[in-house]
């Protein structure tokens, strides 16, 4: 069974003036899809692929060492995206409530100091990579980074935490670059636009169970 690329859950310019029509289009239809295409392509023949593609990046050690690489780069690709179009939405941003907000209060000092750190994070990925907020196996909220298209659930194989995503910011250039160029910080203060925190509330409480 492949992988397919899934739709956007709101039109190209739900996410105006945040995040333009031009780079969703290009961001979903063309990165994503190569993503989803060539990890198929890598996948050929290997019954991994049966597997949901959060599920296959937590095995990465049990995937053919001649094919990891190219798992792990589109995987990754696959996997992050998949949740990053579900965790925005029109008319979203504010701030999160109930016990995702008690939690941030908790672990990361409130939601102010959360959002400086996890902003931090995202500034000073070098090159490409994602910022996340991360659920690790006590419950506890945690903020961390990776490089390129790595996702925390790749755990040992890669020398990531095993903790459970549950809101991700993409920094590579093709997520912001038409509209804000170099501009990185300008992108991420827009993004807190779009975060839909109902529905990083409930990836955190799936996270906990």
């Amino acid at each position: 069974m492949a992988y397919t690329l899934p739709d956007l859950p709101y039109p190209k310019d739900a996410l105006e003036p945040s995040i333009d029509a031009m780079t969703m289009e290009i961001h979903h239809d063309r990165h994503h899809k190569a993503y989803v295409d060539n990890l198929n392509k890598a996948l050929e023949g290997n019954d991994m692929g049966n597997l949901p593609v959060e599920q296959l990046i937590m095995q990465l050690d049990k995937v053919p060492e001649k094919i990891r690489t190219g798992v792990r780069n589109n995987g990754g690709g696959h996997a992050n995206h998949s949740m990053f179009w579900t965790i925005m939405g029109k008319g979203k941003g504010g701030q999160p409530k109930g016990p995702l907000s008690e939690a941030i209060q908790k672990d990361l000092m409130g939601f102010d100091h959360f959002k400086t750190d996890f902003a931090a994070k995202a500034m000073g990925r070098f090159g490409s990579g994602w910022a996340w907020l991360t659920v690790d196996k006590s419950g506890k909220l945690a903020i961390e980074d990776s490089a390129n298209q790595d996702n925390p659930l790749m755990g040992s194989a890669i020398g990531a935490s095993g903790n459970t995503p549950i809101l991700g910011v993409d920094v590579w250039e093709h997520a912001y670059y038409l509209k804000y160029q170099n501009k990185r910080k300008d992108y991420l203060d827009a993004w807190w636009n779009v975060v839909d925190w109902d529905a990083v509330a409930d990836r955190f409480a799936k996270a906990k169970k």
